[in-house]
C-alpha cells in the first residue's frame, strides 16, 4: 500500500497534504459535517445508505474527520492505516457502497475543505488533496472489490440484499428481544465468523428513505438460521436513535421478511491462540460476546474461558441461563451495577457496581486473550484498566457499536 501510494503521489503531493495536518485537527470536524450536509442535500438518495441518526449526533463526521486526519498524518506511509481501511471496508461491503459512490464522495469532500478554510485552502491544496484522495479511494475499492468476491464465492455467500424471513421473535430480558431468521430462498447460509453482524434494511412505512442498522449475531455459527438479539433504545425527540429498534420490537412479527446483508465485521474470535481467554461485555454488548463464548466450546473445547457481564440488573440481563450453561473450562461472573430485591434475594451476581481493575487482577489471568464490547463508558473504563496492567496492545480487542470511535 505505501509503496504504491508513494509511486502515485509525488514529494510535493505529500508535504502539502501533510502541511494540512494542524487545520485537520482543528478544523475536520467542521468539515465532515459541512461535507455530509452538502452531499444529502444534492444527492438524497445517499440517505439510504448513511445511518442519519449517527448524522444527527454527530458521530459519523466525527468519525470521518478522525479518518481524513489520519490518512493526512501517515500520507507517505498509509499501510499504517490499513487496519482502519480494512474496519471501514468491512462496513461498506455490508451497506453495499458501491466503487460509483467513490467520485460523489470526493467531489463533496474537496468542496467541503474549500467552503470550510476558505482563502486558506488554495488551488495548491485542492489539487493536493483531491489526487491524495484518489489514491486512498482507489485502495478502498480494491480492497471492497476482494471482500465483495469473498462473500459471493462461499457457500450460502451473496452480496447485496437477501430477504429472510423471521421464523421465531423471542423476549430475552425487558429490553431484549431476539429475533430468528432464516432465508426465504431456501438455500444455504453463508457461514461466519463468532462476533460478525448483519446489516439488515428496515423499510418502514412512512419514511422517505430506508434505514440500514448492523446488528451482532448472538448466536454461534452451525445453525440453520441467523439470530440477531435487539436492544429497544429509547432515544429521544431531538435524537431518537430508537428509530429501528422499536420498529423490530414493535412492528416486525414472526413470518415478516426482511432484507439482510451477509454476516460482516473484523471483530471476531482468533481460534489460533490457545491462551486464556476473557470475555467482557456490557449491556446488549452481550450479543457478540455470548457468540464467541458458544462458539469456543466447540472449536476449543479445552480452552480456559473468563466469560464477565455487567448490566444494570437482573431484569435487563439477557441470556443469563445461556452464560451459566456454557463448557465446563468457563468461568462466568455477572456484575449488577443496581442490584434488584430479587437479585440480592437470589443471590444472582457476583460483584455490585463495576469493572475495575482490582477486582479484574483477581478474577482473571494476566496473560490472556480480552474480548469486549459495551457502552462506550463502559469499554474506556475495561480499556483503561487493561492498559494500567500492562496487558499487550495486541491482546486487547474491541467493537464500537456505530462509527469506530476511540478509547
Amino acid at each position: 500500500m505505501s509503496t504504491q501510494t508513494n509511486q502515485l503521489l509525488n514529494d510535493h503531493t505529500i508535504k502539502v497534504i501533510k502541511s494540512t495536518v494542524p487545520v485537520l485537527e482543528e478544523h475536520g470536524e467542521a468539515i465532515t459535517t459541512h461535507f455530509y450536509q452538502q452531499l444529502f442535500l444534492n444527492h438524497p438518495e445517499l440517505k439510504n445508505i448513511f445511518n442519519q441518526t449517527h448524522q444527527r449526533k454527530g458521530d459519523q463526521p466525527r468519525a470521518l474527520a478522525n479518518t481524513v486526519y489520519a490518512a493526512a498524518k501517515n500520507i507517505e506511509h498509509l499501510e499504517a492505516i490499513l487496519p482502519r481501511v480494512k474496519q471501514i471496508a468491512e462496513k461498506h461491503r455490508s451497506l453495499n457502497v458501491l466503487p460509483e459512490h467513490y467520485p460523489i464522495v470526493g467531489e463533496y469532500l474537496l468542496k467541503a475543505i474549500k467552503d470550510v478554510l476558505g482563502d486558506a485552502a488554495t488551488d495548491e491544496i485542492i489539487q493536493a488533496w483531491g489526487e491524495a484522495y484518489g489514491v486512498i479511494a482507489d485502495v478502498f475499492i480494491q480492497v471492497e472489490d476482494r471482500m465483495y468476491k469473498d462473500v459471493r464465492q462461499q457457500t450460502g455467500g451473496w452480496t447485496g440484499f437477501r430477504d429472510f424471513k423471521v421464523i421465531q421473535k423471542k423476549v430475552e430480558s425487558d429490553v431484549i428481544t431476539s429475533f430468528y431468521l432464516e432465508p426465504v430462498d431456501e438455500q444455504p447460509l453463508a457461514d461466519f465468523k463468532p462476533g460478525q453482524y448483519l446489516t439488515i434494511k428496515a423499510e418502514i412505512p412512512g419514511d422517505d428513505y430506508d434505514h440500514l442498522r448492523q446488528y451482532s449475531l448472538s448466536e454461534a455459527p452451525g445453525t440453520p438460521y441467523y439470530r440477531i438479539s435487539v436492544k429497544r433504545e429509547e432515544g429521544n425527540q431531538e435524537v431518537p436513535e430508537g428509530k429501528v429498534s422499536n420498529w423490530l420490537h414493535s412492528h416486525v412479527s414472526e413470518g415478516d421478511m426482511i432484507p439482510v446483508s451477509a454476516p460482516a465485521g473484523d471483530f471476531y474470535l482468533d481460534a489460533d491462540t490457545d491462551k486464556p481467554l476473557v470475555l467482557l461485555s456490557g449491556g446488549v454488548g452481550l450479543t457478540p460476546i455470548l457468540s464467541m463464548g458458544r462458539a469456543v466450546q466447540d472449536l476449543q473445547p479445552e480452552r480456559e474461558v473468563y466469560f464477565i457481564h455487567a448490566a444494570q440488573n437482573g431484569s435487563v440481563h439477557a441470556f443469563k441461563k445461556d452464560m451459566q450453561t456454557m463448557g465446563s473450562k468457563t468461568v462466568t461472573k455477572i456484575i449488577y451495577a443496581q442490584p434488584t430485591e430479587d437479585d440480592r434475594l437470589h443471590q444472582s451476581f457476583d460483584k455490585e457496581g463495576y469493572v475495575d481493575l482490582p477486582w479484574l487482577k483477581e478474577a482473571v489471568p494476566q496473560n490472556s486473550e480480552f474480548y469486549f464490547c459495551g457502552p462506550e463508558g463502559f469499554m474506556r473504563a475495561v480499556n483503561q484498566s487493561l492498559k494500567d496492567w500492562d496487558v499487550s496492545e495486541d491482546s486487547i480487542h474491541y467493537e464500537f457499536f456505530g462509527p469506530q470511535g476511540v478509547l
